[in-house]
This record gives C-alpha cells, sequence and structure tokens, in this order.
C-alpha cells in the first residue's frame, strides 16, 4: 500500500521546477521537494496546513520560532510574514512536504453544519502532530492524481473531507475563525488582498479599512495583531519578496525590478532589500544563482 511519503515523493520527483514546487491539478494542493538545506525563505503565507513528510524546517514568525519534522504539521491560519528554512535535506534523503491552502468558502460551510467550539488559543502560526485522518484524506487525495478520470469527479469531496477533518482535529478552532464573514480574520484577509492586489501602488489606510468594514484605528490594531506587522509594513515585505522571485524567476535587473514593485528610488529599494534579505540586490541574486547550481 502506497504511503503518503511514497506518494509525494512520486509527484514532486516528476514535477518540481527548479526551485522545487511541484503543483497538482486539485486547486491549492503542491508538492515541495528540496535536496539541500536552504538559506532563509521569506514569504507572506496565505492560510494553509504543510504535511512534512521527510526531512526538518524551521519557521519564525515575528519572535517565535517553530521547528518541524517528519509526521508533523504546519498550520498557518492568516495571512503572516515569515521567514523560514529548510534544515534537513540530502539527495540520499530529500525534503518533501505537502502544502494545502485552506479554502475559506469552504470552511464557512462545514463550520455552519459541525458543533460550535470555544476558540482558546488564536495564534496564527502552530505545529502540532499530523492527525490520522488528516494525513489519510491527504493520501487519497494523492492517490487521485494517478486517476485522471475520476478527477474531476472527486477531487472537491475529497478536498471537502480533508478540511473536515482539519476543523474536527485539534486545530479546528482556530481553522473555525477563518469561516466567520464578520470575524477579525475574515475582515483582515479582504484588505490583505488589496494589498496583494495592489502591492506596487500608494493604497490609503482609509481604502483598506474599508475593505476590513472597520474605522482606520480599529482596522490599524486589528491588522498588526492578526499579521504582526503595520499595513505600511506588510505592503513593504510584498513589494521586496516579489522583487527577489523576478529577479531570480525572470532574469530582471535591479533597477527595473525596484521601479515594477512601486518604489520611486532606487537607493531606498537597495536600501530596504538588504535589511530585509541580508544582501544588496545584485549580491544577494548572485549568491542565489551559485547556490541553485551548486546544488
Amino acid at each position: 500500500m502506497t504511503t503518503l511519503l511514497e506518494a509525494v515523493r512520486r509527484h514532486a520527483d516528476a514535477h518540481a521546477d527548479p526551485l522545487g514546487f511541484a503543483p497538482t491539478p486539485i486547486p491549492g494542493l503542491f508538492a515541495v521537494r528540496a535536496t539541500t538545506p536552504s538559506g532563509l525563505l521569506h514569504d507572506v503565507y496565505r492560510p494553509l496546513v504543510c504535511l512534512l513528510v521527510q526531512g526538518g524546517k524551521q519557521v519564525t514568525m515575528g519572535t517565535r520560532a517553530f521547528t518541524f519534522s517528519a509526521g508533523d504539521s504546519l498550520l498557518v491560519t492568516a495571512d503572516v510574514p515569515t521567514v523560514s528554512q529548510i534544515t534537513r535535506a540530502s539527495l540520499a534523503a530529500p525534503y518533501y512536504s505537502l502544502v494545502l491552502e485552506l479554502d475559506l468558502a469552504l470552511i464557512a460551510e462545514l463550520a455552519a453544519e459541525m458543533k460550535p467550539a470555544l476558540v482558546s488559543d488564536t495564534a496564527p502560526v502552530r505545529v502540532d502532530t499530523t492527525d490520522g485522518e488528516v494525513a489519510d484524506a491527504a493520501l487519497r487525495l494523492m492517490r487521485l492524481l494517478d486517476r485522471p478520470q475520476a478527477l474531476p469527479v472527486l477531487q472537491a469531496q475529497l478536498r471537502r473531507e480533508m478540511h473536515y477533518w482539519l476543523l474536527a482535529g485539534r486545530h479546528g478552532p482556530a481553522i473555525r475563525q477563518l469561516g466567520w464573514p464578520d470575524g477579525h480574520a475574515r475582515r483582515i484577509a479582504r484588505a490583505v488582498a488589496v494589498l496583494r492586489e495592489a502591492y506596487a501602488e500608494t493604497v490609503p489606510v482609509e481604502r483598506l479599512a474599508a475593505a476590513a468594514g472597520m474605522s482606520p484605528s480599529s482596522f490599524h490594531h486589528h491588522f498588526k495583531a492578526i499579521t504582526s506587522l503595520s499595513p505600511l509594513q506588510f505592503q513593504k515585505q510584498l513589494r521586496l519578496i516579489e522583487a527577489k522571485r523576478l529577479m531570480l524567476s525572470e532574469g530582471l535587473n535591479a533597477v527595473h525590478v525596484a521601479f515594477s514593485v512601486g518604489y520611486e528610488s532606487v537607493p531606498q529599494f537597495t536600501r530596504e532589500y538588504a535589511r530585509l534579505f541580508g544582501l544588496p540586490p545584485v549580491r544577494d541574486t548572485r549568491v542565489a544563482r551559485e547556490s541553485a547550481r551548486a546544488a
């Protein structure tokens, strides 16, 4: 009988791109593969669950660090900036994980059908042992990839089942907040969607507060409580992360990228890039490409 590790390995080995990401035809589901430990990786996660099936990883949000390994899951219940690092990976034993982006509409639908649950911990990032039912549902989703005729018929119900077991498990109360249309998590998520779409523009805080259905002062408070950053800091990270992606994946130069992500000053872009990533853009890109060639 195929295990989840074997199913993820087979798909990731066959489909991973140069950065190690292996998308699937199932919405929001992808595998990750790495054959060497990574440097520090900056990202702004969407709500997701990451099932680690081989290797090790560390994720830091604000001042909190989470270390997890095979058999553990990382759960993210808000759009939050993180710094992650694959800590255990090799050619003989690569890092493998399976990631499912959480479907907020599906969560709201399921939560309405389930018994109410008290929310005792609102932390947006947490790590714990993967529930057996979640792992089983994930395996059946991966097996479905080998049955292309069944995929369009069965994928929706298997995604629904996996979301159900996540809601029914130890982290269900925290996930359930994502299903509350008027909850702070969903309101801030609407503002974050505006920032993701218009990250290169100047976005007035009044526009973000209106998207969240809050007053500007209330919006500032709840935005920082959930994401750990102010809206301006959050947008800055989105710009810099996109700038790095453009230089690495599309080969664009730093000057062109600075203006394309919304900076009006190249020196300011260079300073803020170096502050976030530890090196100025040109050197950072060169080091990343040399590391990729060596790997």
